[in-house]
């Protein structure tokens, strides 16, 4: 049925067409942002000093091999130095990791100026305090048009799930806000 939409019929502003092409990087770059999504720092030692980035691109990807990926831009300046080492920490950023995000995203000076992370003999570097902290290696690279997919092999970790994630939405941080399910909630009475 053309015109009908899932809550009503013929508005025109909901209507796609399917052919035309994605020619604006902003309305794409919206379009992503609709997403939520946690932020991934992934850091190590390199040449005596902590070096990282932040991913906001972190997801799951395999339980068997434990396998999770990220997404770098390909003009990275900080992923070439990364993906030469045996072991990197990958970092689960907390709700209160926001400053530490943005810090580890800069452009320029210190990215670990004001951050408490912790290097491991490996050299991988975890962030304290994340929600949860991997050491993880490079499984394979995939190009993926401006970025690199990043599939990771998760070999250690520890899971935080009571320190709630940084959550990145509509290009800004934000809190996951604390719900009951009703369902829950009604075990919960009902086995008192």
């Amino acid at each position: 049925m053309a015109g009908v939409t899932g809550r009503g019929v013929g508005r025109e502003r909901e209507k796609m067409d399917s052919s035309a092409l994605v020619a604006d990087p902003a309305m794409l770059r919206a379009a992503f942002a609709c997403f939520p999504s946690g932020v991934a720092a992934v850091c190590a030692m390199v040449d005596g000093a902590p070096s990282g980035l932040a991913a906001s691109s972190f997801t799951s990807v395999s339980l068997t091999p434990p396998l999770v990926s990220i997404c770098v831009r390909n003009e990275s300046e900080t992923w070439p130095l990364l993906r030469e080492h045996d072991r990197l920490g990958l970092s689960i950023l907390a709700e209160n990791h926001g400053r530490t995000c943005r810090t580890l995203s800069s452009k320029r000076g210190d990215r670990f100026a004001g951050v408490d992370w912790l290097a491991n003999q490996d050299g991988s570097v975890l962030v304290r305090g994340s929600s949860a902290r991997m050491i993880v290696s490079v499984h394979d690279e995939v190009e993926a048009g401006d970025h690199v997919l990043v599939l990771l092999r998760v070999h250690s970790l520890v899971a935080e799930p009571h320190i709630p994630p940084l959550v990145f939405h509509g290009s800004r941080f934000r809190r996951l806000a604390a719900t009951v399910d009703p369902a829950e909630d009604e075990d919960d009475k009902s086995s008192r």
